[in-house]
């Protein structure tokens, strides 16, 4: 008789590429390209200030009578009341941002916040001619020759004898300051009765060393990367981080600007000089005390956080990290004053930073949006920023001739860098030539 063998009971297992383990990994990838995502995401957007901002829902600026094509930029004029042509031409330069100039959106920046400028401008007989650029991150040399030739068309177009107002908020103040030196140097006769700045960065403006690396920390190439590097930013920034080195400290672009601008005399001579601060002129800045963590981050860059700047050697202002790629990198400086809290017009700095992160799918803990950006003593030219005496100094006890412009005021409460307040708007306003 045979006996029959009995094979065991076969034990089911998932097979090693068995559907469960397929659907885990596919999770597990679609989770972290998601996550990859975000943190390139990140960095769509750039540090702008009140002019920049989308006008109100529903806002339209009015049409200009002319518009302008000029070498490397552009100009939208609006007549005055009861003007039939360019009666008293006031010549207003765009700042600093990545890309064109949006002249509707300046127009609303200009004339829908706290005081309506240039409709008051236009209501006192003035001829508004707003100057942008086709790219506001080009050098400040660069678009000095698109001022210098909205001066020219001008001057040609301009009916009677009321010398031309020329300046412009922020780096527009710059542009314009350098164009109208030059052409002094040149020896042409631009017909300017004022040169006014409003809140411009004449000794240099900040925005902190931490934010300028995390532009570059960032794995893909971005916008606020673009921005920070750029050249308007390298000739502005009173410090400016180079992702090359690693360093922070005087751009050589700003070395070469600074050497230029003095070769043409450092400041028009012929109009009078007018400049207004968004920061306060007695001392007192914004409540950032240094060394504090001003923002910290869960998620996208978990670990990150960035602190305000304090005095010493080798400080910490930044700890970033990053998954993916996976790095992390401490950024220090060395023998820089206090300048988040400086009194100063101020920007959503760490703001901006905050909301970009937020959207990108981050937690965030933002305990200061906003610093200051350009220096009280910067806007309106009487100290630099590189001692922490100079850059709290009690403007309004200085002596008024020790300023490079022949006046000026700052805001008695700290303002958003620029800001039209009704309190600088007039005071300018009432200064413009006859």
């Amino acid at each position: 008789m045979m006996s029959r063998i009995i094979a065991p009971t076969a034990v089911t297992r998932p097979a090693p590429g068995g559907p469960l383990r397929r659907a885990r990994i596919r999770k597990e990838t679609a989770l972290s390209e998601q996550n990859e995502q975000a943190e390139r995401s990140v960095g769509e957007f750039t540090l702008t200030g009140p002019l920049a901002a989308a006008p109100p829902a529903g806002y339209r600026a009015p049409e200009p009578d002319e518009k302008w094509q000029l070498p490397g930029g552009f100009a939208h004029v609006y007549y005055g009341e009861r003007n039939q042509g360019i009666m008293r031409p006031v010549i207003v330069a765009d700042g600093f941002n990545l890309g064109r100039s949006d002249l509707d959106w300046l127009y609303a920046g200009l004339d829908q916040g706290q005081f309506p400028f240039l409709t008051e401008l236009r209501r006192r007989g003035r001829d508004v001619i707003l100057l942008g650029f086709d790219e506001r991150t080009a050098s400040i040399l660069d678009n000095a020759q698109t001022a210098t030739a909205a001066i020219m068309r001008a001057n040609a177009e301009r009916l009677g004898g009321t010398r031309l107002t020329v300046g412009g908020f922020s780096m527009g103040g710059l542009i314009t300051r350098y164009a109208l030196a030059r052409m002094e140097m040149q020896r042409v006769d631009h017909q300017v009765g004022v040169y006014f700045s409003y809140d411009t960065p004449h000794r240099g403006a900040y925005i902190p060393v931490g934010l300028q690396a995390f532009s570059h920390f960032i794995p893909v190439a971005n916008d606020f990367a673009r921005q920070m590097d750029s050249p308007a930013a390298r000739q502005m920034l009173w410090r400016h981080y180079d992702p090359k080195t690693g360093e922070s400290g005087i751009a050589p672009e700003r070395t070469q600007f600074l050497e230029q601008l003095q070769q043409v005399g450092g400041w028009p001579r012929i109009p009078r000089l007018l400049a207004v601060a968004n920061g306060r002129g007695d001392g007192t800045g914004i409540a950032v005390l240094p060394g504090e963590t001003v923002l910290k981050v869960d998620r996208v860059y978990p670990g990150t956080s960035f602190s305000a700047q304090a005095q010493g050697r080798n400080v910490t202002v930044a700890e970033l990290k990053r998954r993916f790629p996976a790095a992390e990198k401490t950024i220090t400086t060395s023998d820089f004053p206090e300048l988040d809290g400086a009194p100063g017009g101020t920007l959503r700095s760490y703001g901006i930073l905050a909301d970009a992160l937020k959207k990108a799918g981050a937690q965030v803990d933002l305990r200061h949006p906003e610093v200051s950006f350009v220096p009280t003593v910067s806007a309106v030219s009487i100290r630099d920023l590189d001692q922490q005496k100079d850059l709290y100094a009690n403007v309004d006890d200085l002596p008024p001739d020790e300023a490079d412009v022949d006046d000026y005021l700052c805001s008695s409460d700290t303002t958003a860098h620029t800001a039209v307040t009704e309190e600088l708007a007039i005071w300018l306003l009432d200064r413009l030539p006859d």
